[in-house]
């Protein structure tokens, strides 16, 4: 494609740039390769549990570019399998891609992982706890202490062990703690499944509010209401593909299709439906940042 054509450009800052992300990982496989005497099932079986492990190459994530600017609650689906967390463990710089590089104008906060709680120690002294491995000091932990017990919804559970939580009333700690500090990029992979209408509208204003203030939100998970309530922008990923990109509504629409075909054993339609939005995805392309600006060329 010509460089000056069929190019639009994004004026506003980004929060996140990914530039073809790649990952792909060797994994030892117990799958033993064909041996040339087949006949003798004791000795095959022998060279299996004898042998070296058959190392498989495993591509959780083809090389795909996005950015997000400040402002935008993104949120991501695709079913099991599809890249999804292992695009977050990059963003928040857990793991390294295979290709390519991830930019960010902050340190990403991951919800659950900044936010390390202790099972044995009661919820007030996790919250200190989590707050300190962010880096808040003192001071600031004891003027957004009364912030965060009031976002988790736990009330009097606050003083219990962490250990008596149910798994919604850990995750909403975790949450509570991890917004606690105005990240400019806040991660969420599956926190909010709670099930607690309350905590859902507490949340989602808490998610309003990192926007309003130039944050920016990644949010993974398989609830699509969640989705369409959370967020701003959707990315459909489908084995290690990006797939679609674009208005909720729209996103969430054409992922239900594909899904539901799916269930229904129609795999040549679906795999019809997959192949058009991948067709009709406007493709992110970074450039030099002469101008300060990134293009996208529509494939």
């Amino acid at each position: 494609m010509d460089a000056a054509e069929d190019l639009d450009y994004l004026l506003e800052d980004p929060c996140i740039v990914i530039d073809e992300v790649s990952m792909r990982y060797r994994v030892p496989s117990s799958e033993a390769p064909a041996y040339a005497d087949s006949r003798n099932t004791g000795a095959k079986m022998f060279r299996r549990l004898t042998a070296k492990p058959n190392l498989v190459t495993v591509d959780a994530l083809n090389p795909l570019s996005l950015v997000a600017v400040h402002g935008e609650s993104i949120g991501i689906v695709g079913r099991n399998g599809s890249g999804k967390s292992t695009l977050m463990k990059l963003i928040s710089g857990q793991i390294k891609p295979t290709t390519g590089a991830v930019y960010a104008v902050s340190t990403p906060v991951m919800l659950g992982v900044n936010a390390a709680l202790v099972p044995e120690l009661p919820g007030d002294h996790n919250v200190v706890l989590g707050c300190l491995a962010m880096g808040l000091n003192r001071a600031e932990i004891a003027e957004r202490y009364d912030e965060i017990v009031e976002l988790s919804g736990l009330e009097k559970a606050i003083h219990l062990p962490m250990r008596s939580y149910s798994s919604g009333m850990a995750s909403r700690l975790r949450f509570a703690i991890a917004a606690s500090i105005d990240p400019e990029i806040l991660l969420i992979d599956e926190a909010l499944n709670t099930g607690d209408a309350q905590f859902a509208d507490r949340s989602k204003k808490r998610m309003d509010e990192l926007r309003e203030n130039a944050g920016c939100v990644f949010l993974v998970s398989h609830s699509l209401e969640t989705i369409l309530e959370m967020c701003t922008r959707v990315v459909w990923m489908d084995k290690g593909d990006l797939i679609m990109d674009g208005e909720p509504q729209a996103v969430v629409q054409a992922y239900r299709d594909f899904t539901k075909q799916l269930s229904q054993g129609n795999n040549i339609t679906a795999g019809k439906m997959r192949r058009a939005a991948i067709n009709s995805l406007t493709v992110t392309r970074v450039v030099g940042r002469g101008t300060g600006r990134r293009s996208t060329g529509t494939r």
